[in-house]
């Protein structure tokens, strides 16, 4: 790369290395992270094809498009990801936010009152509280993670959307659950099993926290302690919400019964697959 490189020829040149690297969306890639760079947006881009870049600018895309042809995520890259119509900060401290999850935070606003207490479990960047959130003002969200920066990001992202004040965020396992009483408890725990695991794709299982991901052996690890724990911190008539893989449905279901909630249910995603089961404590 030199300082006759133009916008539009850059953006040709990184589609092609990009779609020569296997990666799925090269064009868009190219697209977001010089936008990124160069401060603009996807039009601002287009308006601006025929402009020289600096070196200075040609500098900085240099080691970015060298970090996304060996598959680190996009997202990472950027600093921040879309969810739930929100702009969120992510880091390679937390999970990047799938589609699929704001199932989750559709669950959970059918279930809640006007008022009340959510508790997110592996909180994350805190993108389940912080959604749920954005659509109930009068609401008070707690998110609990083991990993002290996701934790930082979570709070950040609070104080960027407004929502500090009704928001908290506390360190802790799943054997150090914090005492309360919640009107909803909803978690996307790790529940990935170690066979599965490895067949992750590079993209996800070479770049993100492992600890996020994996749940034991079966996969299982985290909904056995949530599941008999969840009653000491459910209110009467509160709810238990959690993302689950395809395959486990009939597994979850069992520990959940065998808690002693009721009035199970599951909810698909919009492939068909099963994806948040929920359980309501009498």
């Amino acid at each position: 790369m030199s300082d006759a490189w133009t916008l539009l020829k850059l953006l040709e040149w990184m589609t092609g290395f990009f779609t020569d690297k296997g990666l799925t969306n090269p064009r868009l890639d190219a697209q977001l992270l010089l936008a990124s760079v160069l401060g603009l947006d996807r039009v601002g881009l287009y308006l601006n094809y025929d402009r020289p870049l600096t070196q200075t600018e040609l500098d900085e895309i240099r080691p970015l498009v060298k970090r996304r042809a060996q598959n680190e995520p996009l997202q990472y890259l950027l600093g921040k990801t879309e969810f739930w119509s929100l702009e969120f900060a992510v880091s390679p401290a937390v999970l990047i936010p799938r589609a699929d999850t704001e199932i989750l935070v559709e669950e959970a606003l059918k279930k809640s009152a006007q008022t009340g207490e959510l508790l997110d479990i592996g909180c994350g960047s805190g993108v389940i509280a912080l959604s749920f959130a954005s659509e109930k003002p009068r609401w008070q969200v707690t998110g609990l993670d083991i990993s002290a920066p996701a934790l930082e990001l979570a709070a950040y992202n609070a104080q960027e959307l407004g929502f500090e004040e009704r928001s908290r965020f506390i360190l802790g396992d799943l054997a150090q659950l914090p005492r309360g009483s919640y009107d909803l408890v909803v978690s996307n725990p790790p529940y990935i099993s170690c066979a599965d695991y490895a067949e992750l794709m590079p993209e996800v299982r070479d770049f993100e926290p492992a600890v996020a991901l994996l749940g034991g052996e079966d996969g299982l690890d985290c909904y056995r302690l949530l599941c008999r724990q969840v009653h000491k911190i459910l209110k009467p008539g509160g709810w238990l919400l959690l993302e689950i893989g395809w395959q486990q449905q009939e597994a979850v279901t069992a520990l959940l019964v065998e808690s002693g909630l009721h009035t199970i249910y599951c909810r698909q995603d919009y492939a068909g697959h099963p994806r948040v089961i929920g359980a309501r404590k009498g």
